[in-house]
């Protein structure tokens, strides 16, 4: 990690720029030139990877991670900047936004694994199919049929919507609802 900071911190790297090589960068990138992409890669990666390396601290891991997020959001919002401060906290923005969404993943994902870590993968599958058939059962006779029809019998929307005289869009819309309430009840009785 030593050998990265000192390649981010080498004496002699030009920081700056002036302010029209930088409407002229951000002008090609916008416009989805390579060679600008190339160019600035080389300029700014190395130069956001400390940036992120100081805002976490030193886990390079999770550095590189945001990074690779953020450079994926660079290229899709690219737009045109006149001076080299205004596009380095643009960079920076995009950075640190990327860093704390990957925060928060990580954070629910840890939550998750903590909820269902002490039960065991089978005992959790176990809890979330005893809440479906839960949910299940409290639905009503006509949307329990629907559900049996598509799911355990295997007829098609179309061979469901002629049985019961109804279009095909209504058949997907019913079972679409029917699908979204089994959802919220399981989530519930799960949590």
């Amino acid at each position: 990690m030593w050998a990265l900071y000192e390649r981010l911190l080498a004496p002699g790297r030009s920081r700056g720029a002036e302010a029209g090589e930088i409407a002229r960068l951000t002008s090609e990138m916008a416009r989805g030139g390579e060679d600008a992409f190339r160019e600035f890669y080389e300029r700014y990666f190395d130069r956001l990877l400390g940036y992120l390396l100081v805002l976490t601290r030193g886990r390079e891991a999770a550095a590189r991670e945001a990074l690779q997020s953020a450079m994926l959001r660079i290229l899709k919002h690219v737009k045109r900047f006149e001076r080299e401060d205004a596009f380095w906290s643009w960079l920076t923005v995009l950075a640190r936004t990327a860093l704390v969404d990957q925060e928060r993943k990580r954070n629910r994902y840890d939550a998750a694994l903590e909820r269902f870590g002490n039960e065991g993968p089978a005992a959790a599958e176990t809890r979330l199919l005893d809440c479906l058939k839960q949910s299940m059962a409290a639905l009503p006779p006509e949307e329990m049929a629907l559900i049996e029809k598509k799911y355990f019998e295997g007829e098609s929307v179309a061979q469901i919507a002629a049985g019961l005289n109804l279009s095909e869009k209504a058949v997907e819309s019913r079972l679409g609802r029917i699908r979204q309430k089994l959802k919220h009840r399981t989530l519930e009785l799960l949590k």
